[in-house]
């Protein structure tokens, strides 16, 4: 009996107990944000490339022949008019010799039929010739004239030919290849030499499909050496070339600089940086990331009546300390940065100031 009064007593004073918990108010929970504000965030890419000539020229010869002198080599400096190589050129002076030797007949030729055209005019004149005769004369000086007109060609030619046994430098630059030895026979348009001209150069890289895609349409390229970044340039990308590389798939590019200075020699490892077409994205810290239906998300704060609520979105970059977010959220609104792991849909927070 005693136990039953007991209870007895006890039941309202647990029942009041529980109306009491239920009445109470929710927990607040204080959390720190950020406001998120939208901005332009270019991504820099970065790669590694060469330096080569803008204008790179093979220099051949004209015309055929055994070559018996190449007085230049890979790396040397030349001026415009300097002879690179020559031929063996007993043959083209031989053919000169002719052709002037024939140029002298012609002309005596020439001299011989005016000479006789002349006779047969003042004798036709006084009536002393005939007609056919008069014109046997014509037609022999007129013969005469288009012999030494071919034999004056073919001297020209003849001298043409000897000066083509001598190659020459046609603007200023370096020597980057060679092609023949001096000794060998070679033929007409055979590379000799390889000229890179002194009036520009290109930096020039293997860029993936994907990043010509996104690229900016006119971007401007920072080129520094890769053991010295002191030594730089800017330039513009010059040229894509139609076709991806063989091997890398990959698609050479090449960038004309502006003013390059005398540390960016042809062939040197350069590193390129650009600057990819940016978009307005919200930049957020690292902690205000959790997810939501495996999906990334952020507590995001109403102002009226401070409670919190879920919000997907969905993430251009991120690395240890920032979200690069592009959807989902949007100028204005108040994102949770500390304090997540412990909220809930709908639960009352503080706020206890914003992040820097």
């Amino acid at each position: 009996m005693r136990i039953a009064a007991v209870l007895f007593v006890a039941a309202p004073v647990l029942a009041a107990c529980q109306r009491e918990a239920e009445t109470q108010a929710p927990e607040i929970r204080p959390v720190r944000t950020v406001i998120a504000t939208r901005e332009k965030a270019g991504e820099k890419v970065v790669l590694t490339g060469q330096i080569e000539a803008q204008n790179e020229a093979a220099m051949a010869f004209r015309i055929g022949g055994r070559m018996i002198e190449r007085p230049v080599n890979v790396g040397d400096r030349v001026e415009a008019g300097q002879v690179l190589a020559r031929l063996d050129p007993v043959n083209e002076l031989n053919a000169l010799r002719s052709a002037q030797a024939a140029n002298v007949a012609a002309e005596a030729q020439l001299v011989q039929a005016r000479n006789a055209f002349g006779r047969q005019e003042h004798l036709l004149r006084n009536g002393f010739t005939t007609r056919a005769n008069f014109d046997q004369a014509q037609q022999a000086l007129q013969t005469a004239q288009a012999q030494v007109d071919n034999t004056e060609a073919q001297l020209e030619i003849a001298s043409d030919r000897v000066a083509f046994t001598e190659l020459k430098a046609d603007v200023s630059g370096t020597i980057t290849a060679r092609g023949a030895e001096p000794g060998e026979v070679v033929q007409a348009g055979q590379m000799i030499v390889q000229l890179a001209r002194q009036d520009g150069r290109d930096a020039v890289f293997d860029v993936p499909a994907q990043m010509l895609r996104t690229a900016p349409s006119d971007p401007v390229v920072s080129v520094r050496l890769t053991d010295d970044p002191s030594v730089s340039a800017v330039g513009r990308v010059r040229e894509i070339a139609p076709q991806a590389n063989a091997q890398t798939r990959n698609f050479p590019v090449r960038v004309g600089l502006d003013n390059p200075p005398a540390g960016l020699r042809l062939g040197s490892t350069v590193t390129g940086t650009m600057v990819m077409d940016s978009v307005p994205v919200i930049s957020l810290p690292a902690s205000a990331l959790t997810t939501a239906e495996q999906n990334p998300a952020v507590w995001v704060v109403d102002p009226v009546a401070s409670t919190v609520s879920l919000r997907n979105i969905e993430i251009v970059r991120h690395d240890p300390a920032t979200v690069i977010v592009s959807s989902g959220i949007d100028t204005g609104d108040i994102v949770v940065t500390a304090g997540v792991q412990a909220l809930h849909p709908g639960q009352k927070v503080r706020l206890l100031g914003s992040a820097k």
